[in-house]
């Protein structure tokens, strides 16, 4: 019966403190209202039939409860190693914000690091080293379209207006426009607030086209030429899906759905706002390629491309041989990795659902190689990059620039709480809630955020450097090393295979995925090969 002790004693202590304050003194009356509080909660939990932990253990429960509600912060503050990654480690958000504030982000007493773990990788440094010059570097998207963006190699991710503030978005596009890169709006279309400040903007266009549709959720036309040829958007970004949901759609439910997101968003407020999983405007690979065309056209010459996380590897050699035998072709493609994570998601789609950025990325930069197309499309990298370090590894990989979404979002002040889908972050960082949101002071944040990416790229500048480059064109996989057991290092280009320029116009190479579905990819379908089709139907039997 220890169990009921506290509530037993909580009832005992109401009737003594009550007692004492008619027969003593008025003050013990608040010790016994106190007391009362405990025990009604007490009575209250066991009389209740849902929680048979309350019930048995009326009182004690609650300190649990309380307990298990900040185990996330003390694990984070006083558990968890500098170096543990979950998602993110103490080391890396230092490092965000030391270099937002522009403080000294040098560190004393060698690496805390284990070089000798598996997976520990470096870039190596050159007996030559060149000497620094402008670390301002820039990638041309779109040389052949009316209107070519020149592109900071480092930018902000998709991230929407209604997941973030409308502070984080102010900074965000005010430190953009301070640091000349680009701001990409995430699919929930324009805000007043992307457009306060100035900053470039990339226009992503996902499958509810918000700021573009008719009542319907279909595609307008009209409104999107409206938005798209205002000089602030350089260039427009068709999501097809996203590293932290892929393949899942999404849903704002109707409380949410404010006048303000419902004007940006063109949706109905207080009405339940549906992302599809899928486009409504094309269904098939060439069907896309010429939306693509199309937006570019509509837009008034701009660079045009999409947004792929990679799931099945025969849809995107669907819309590589839909390229290679239509001729149109995206100015760019940006590549999002299953480890991206700056919207909400159920825990399977965030845990296992998606080709990691590594892998996808190499996939579709081999791809377009294979095919002559790789010096026509630019390609950007999106998924846990935070240092100049993580910007070379994906450079390395294939791609021509990156961005990052929680890069940012710890410049503007987010502490890893991983409270963005409650409404209660508590800096005002991915809430719709004023009285939280309005401590974010943007003239501040806005200077972090030009902060970070200028000293990112400084860091940037220095490895390049050192390795004896000059600009991040010429990081190859031959310059990343990773250490693969404790006695054997293999460069990215040993680790992986990288096809030849023309390879897949010639053969089909060897190399496992390719072997598997090239030959089977359509250009006119998204549909799984027969050998895939086969295997379902032999299950199904």
């Amino acid at each position: 019966m220890l169990r009921y002790l506290p509530y037993f004693l909580s009832i005992l202590l109401t009737v003594l403190t009550g007692l004492l304050a008619v027969l003593v003194a008025p003050g013990w009356g608040w010790a016994a209202l106190v007391f009362g509080c405990i025990a009604a909660l007490g009575t209250a939990d066991v009389l209740q039939r849902t929680s048979a932990l309350r019930q048995n253990y009326p009182v004690i429960a609650h300190f649990r409860y309380g307990l298990e509600s900040i185990g996330p912060e003390m694990r984070q503050y006083f558990i968890q190693a500098d170096t543990a990654e979950v998602p993110f480690s103490r080391l890396q958000r230092a490092l965000v914000y030391q270099r937002a504030k522009s403080v000294n982000d040098t560190r004393p007493f060698g690496t805390m690091q284990d070089v000798y773990a598996n997976d520990y990788e470096w870039i190596n440094h050159s007996m030559a080293p060149v000497p620094h010059g402008d670390p301002n570097f820039r990638v041309l998207i779109g040389p052949n379209t009316a209107q070519p963006y020149l592109a900071s190699v480092f930018n902000i991710s998709a991230m929407s207006f209604g997941s973030l503030s409308a502070n984080a978005i102010r900074a965000l596009n005010k430190g953009a426009m301070m640091g000349g890169f680009y701001h990409d709006t995430g699919e929930g279309s324009i805000s007043p607030y992307h457009r306060e400040h100035g900053g470039d903007l990339v226009w992503e266009i996902g499958s509810g086209y918000f700021g573009c549709r008719n009542p319907d959720g279909s595609f307008n036309a009209e409104r999107f030429a409206a938005n798209a040829t205002e000089p602030q958007v350089k260039m427009i970004e068709i999501k097809l899906s996203q590293g932290a949901k892929p393949g899942h759609g999404g849903v704002l439910p109707a409380a949410k759905v404010t006048p303000e997101i419902a004007v940006t968003r063109g949706v109905e407020a207080g009405v339940e706002c549906v992302s599809p999983a899928r486009h409504s405007a094309f269904s098939t690979p060439v069907e896309l390629l010429q939306f693509v065309a199309r937006l570019r056209e509509l837009s008034g010459g701009k660079p045009t491309g999409f947004k792929l996380a990679i799931g099945h590897p025969w849809e995107w050699f669907a819309i590589a041989k839909a390229m290679h035998e239509t001729g149109l072709l995206p100015d760019f493609i940006v590549v999002d990795g299953a480890e991206g994570g700056t919207g909400a998601a159920p825990a399977e789609f965030m845990n296992h659902v998606g080709v990691p950025m590594h892998e996808a990325l190499m996939l579709v930069h081999n791809t377009l190689v294979g095919l002559n197309l790789r010096d026509d499309i630019r390609l950007g990298g999106a998924g846990r990059i935070i240092s100049a370090f993580d910007i070379v590894r994906t450079l390395a990989m294939g791609a021509d620039w990156c961005n990052s979404g929680r890069g940012f979002m710890f410049a503007v002040g987010c502490i890893q709480a991983q409270s963005c889908h409650t409404d209660r972050c508590p800096t005002g960082v991915a809430t719709q809630d004023p009285a939280r949101w309005k401590g974010l002071d943007v003239t501040d944040k806005s200077i972090r955020v030009q902060g970070f990416h200028r000293n990112t790229l400084n860091a940037l500048r220095d490895l390049l450097c050192a390795a004896g480059l000059s600009d991040p064109r010429e990081v190859g996989p031959e310059h990343i090393l990773r250490r693969v057991s404790p006695t054997e290092v293999r460069s990215l280009a040993a680790l992986y295979n990288f096809l030849e320029p023309g390879q897949l116009l010639s053969g089909i190479p060897d190399h496992a995925v390719f072997q598997s579905y090239w030959a089977s990819a359509r250009s006119d379908s998204f549909d799984a090969p027969q050998q895939v089709m086969s295997m379902r139907e032999s299950k199904a039997r």
